[in-house]
């Protein structure tokens, strides 16, 4: 049995530690309002270890919001539309929505998703002194932002929602206005120019049209492709003349008054701006498929359901177009669009498979492709999601360094393909985690929790 001292010896020392913070801690405040002084911005606010969740958009929200304005110039109305928030941050494991998952629609916009956060140490995180990266539209990735901060990346996270988990796990972290907000694009140049950074991570599609569009103003290299690119692949029907033009294998697909009369049922009805799996329909006869084109309220297409097995590919591309690396995983079980259950597997066919679509479309950075292999073994495209996907956690636990390799290109290197360089075999599973909050100083928010789990394993 443990002694009382030794039983409360892991806490007194990270109280120890905390304590050690605080002339740190002072320093940064000053430097920070140093900086606020010369934006003519309310102080940032020094929040002890955080992060947030995030929301859509009720009554409650609402009420929230208006409680921070003070802290968001962007929601105040002559303000320029930047709040910035300093924290000791918190470590964390992975927290995810998928990029193939459950984001706001456009008219919804919360420029995150709308879920649980993920999980952290109290003791305050080192300073870096890296890269730094400006993540757009967090949500709750929480997962993608630990990794950078892992690989020494500098990190701030912006979005639109205060209860954007993924907020919170940031080094710094910003409120921004909505994405189709004119004064979007000028916000995060403000951001990237004041902080210094040097690469731009959207981790949801929300921003990738505008973003796309808008490099040269931003200031910091925009890990996307061409948009021209991204307007297909943001597309499904789009996306799919894309495929076929370039000799990228495809399922039958037409649009609903081009449908032939004869058809090898069953088939899909899809939304052409789908994610999350939300407005699909099966159709196992004519009528069905006259009933659902009815039914639909969205924009659709018909497309052939793929009878093979179903797989994702997580690649990674250079500023060139280059594939750096490609991991295929299996999809266990999904929800919502989203990966919950797979696992890495090394398939030499489906390796290649993400290098030849990826160098064909001329990819950059990262992309998640998701494909079938068909009975006769031919292997059709059905979505690429031009970032990080949200089965995001099972390449990086298995040496993909894409985090790293984002850094690299930041900094002017031009890393080395590495093909099937990635440890086949390991599993993920997800589950739930939350982040529970309070007020803090003024009209902040800061986790209520004093301490915060720590992830079950470090990858």
């Amino acid at each position: 049995m443990l002694t009382r001292e030794a039983r409360h010896r892991p806490r007194l020392a990270a109280r120890a530690v905390r304590h050690c913070r605080e002339a740190d801690d002072a320093k940064a405040r000053r430097s920070v309002l140093a900086v606020t002084e010369a934006m003519r911005l309310p102080p940032f606010r020094v929040l002890e270890g955080a992060r947030d969740g995030e929301d859509r958009g009720d009554a409650a929200l609402h009420e929230l919001q208006r409680g921070v304005e003070p802290l968001v110039p962007g929601a105040c109305e002559h303000d320029d539309g930047v709040g910035v928030g300093r924290r000791s941050v918190v470590r964390g494991g992975p927290d995810e929505e998928d990029g193939d998952r459950d984001e706001p629609e456009p008219d919804e916009h919360d420029e995150g998703g709308e879920e649980a956060a993920h999980e952290g140490t109290t003791v305050p995180s080192h300073s870096v002194s890296g890269v730094g990266v400006l993540f757009t539209c967090t949500g709750q990735r929480v997962d993608i932002v630990t990794s950078f901060r892992r690989a020494g990346a500098r990190t701030v996270a912006v979005d639109v929602n205060p209860l954007a988990p993924a907020l919170y796990h940031a080094d710094e972290h910003a409120f921004v206005p909505r994405v189709d907000d004119p004064a979007y694009v000028a916000a995060l140049a403000d951001i990237v120019a004041i902080q210094d950074l040097s690469l731009v991570v959207p981790l949801t599609d929300l921003d990738h049209g505008v973003l796309s569009r808008s490099r040269d103003e931003i200031g910091a290299l925009v890990l996307l492709p061409g948009a021209e690119i991204v307007d297909a692949l943001a597309d499904k029907w789009l996306a799919h003349q894309l495929f076929v033009e370039r000799g990228i294998g495809s399922p039958s697909t037409w649009l609903p008054a081009a449908v032939p009369e004869e058809v090898d049922y069953p088939v899909l009805v899809k939304a052409r701006r789908g994610f999350g799996s939300r407005n699909i329909f099966r159709c196992r006869d004519r009528h069905e498929l006259d009933f659902f084109l009815e039914y639909t309220s969205v924009d659709s297409m018909v497309q052939v359901c793929c009878r093979g097995e179903e797989f994702s590919i997580d690649v990674f591309c250079d500023l060139d177009g280059r594939c750096l690396n490609a991991v295929p995983r299996t999809m266990i079980e999904s929800k919502g669009g989203e990966s919950i259950k797979g696992m890495t597997i090394r398939d030499d066919a489906l390796i290649e498979v993400g290098r030849h679509v990826s160098e064909t479309l001329g990819l950059v950075g990262p992309a998640n492709i998701q494909c079938f292999r068909e009975p006769d073994g031919a292997h059709v495209i059905t979505d690429i999601n031009p970032r990080f996907g949200g089965g995001f956690p099972l390449p990086t636990a298995a040496g993909s360094r894409y985090p790293e390799l984002a850094l690299a290109l930041a900094s002017g290197e031009r890393p080395d393909p590495a093909l099937g360089d990635f440890r086949a075999g390991l599993y993920m599973t997800r589950f739930f985690s939350e982040l529970v909050l309070t007020a803090g100083n003024g009209d902040s928010l800061e986790p209520f929790a004093e301490e915060l789990p720590e992830p079950v394993v470090e990858p």
